[in-house]
């Protein structure tokens, strides 16, 4: 299989989310050893990793990549109810009390 890499760390985990990707990396020499980082991949496959967060220890860097992953779930909650919402919202009228119904 083919092993993932970024920036010398080896891709581990991955958590796709709607039409993005979070992934973890881990590289055994650098300083701080863990890495996540929101992924985006292009229409020919290319992929382009943004936004790192570094750890010295993977239990961080595993709870990094899920607060991560849940973050872009609740953006994307929000962004959908905002879309579902109409923007006027037609009200019906109030009927007046001596008002005779049509």
């Amino acid at each position: 299989m083919f092993e993932e890499m970024n920036a010398g760390y080896t891709i581990t985990d991955r958590l796709i989310v709607g039409n993005g990707m979070f992934v973890l990396g881990e590289c055994e020499n650098a300083s701080e050893k863990f890495v996540t980082w929101k992924c985006k991949q292009d229409d020919t496959g290319k992929k382009t990793y943004l936004w790192g967060h570094y750890c010295n220890d993977r239990l961080t860097a595993v709870e990094d990549l899920c607060r991560r992953a849940l973050e872009e779930i609740q953006y994307l909650r929000t962004f959908r109810q905002e879309k579902d919402t109409p923007k006027n919202p037609v009200q019906q009228r109030q009927k007046k009390k001596n008002e005779p119904e049509r």
